[in-house]
């Protein structure tokens, strides 16, 4: 079985995602990592910063970097975690949980104008196959 063309067109497809997604992120004044990162903490609990990598798309190495200019944005806190006093939790400040509330809503209104396109259907049979994808993995 040749899988090459199948795993071509996935790269592909995230290729075009990232082209269509990262403009209109950048327009709400955010990277995309800033955004996986404040997507993830928002109407969250604070989390490990091993448990924010675990649910981002980020690299340990980027996540250090990009937390600290969240943390000097007053976008996140960090704090000594009470049950493992070698980790800390990070979570949303106020202004960043506005934030969140800002910008998560308008970029998937914006998302739906690409994936809207697909029928249920469509969009349930691209799940399924994307889940089995990751699941052989």
């Amino acid at each position: 079985m040749n899988f090459l063309p199948t795993l071509r067109e996935l790269v592909l497809a995230y290729q075009a995602f990232e082209r269509f997604s990262a403009p209109h992120i950048k327009s709400l004044g955010l990277t995309m990592t800033q955004f996986d990162v404040i997507a993830t903490l928002g109407n969250q609990p604070a989390m490990t910063c091993k448990e924010l990598g675990e649910k981002t798309l980020v690299t340990k190495g980027t996540l250090t970097g990009v937390l600290e200019r969240l943390e000097d944005k007053k976008i996140i806190y960090r704090e000594i975690n009470a049950e493992d006093g070698r980790s800390q939790l990070i979570g949303l400040t106020k202004s960043g949980q506005k934030l969140f509330e800002k910008v998560f809503p308008e970029h998937v209104d914006y998302l739906n104008g690409a994936f809207g396109k697909l029928s249920e259907k469509e969009n349930l049979q691209l799940f399924e196959s994307l889940r089995t994808l990751r699941n052989i993995f």
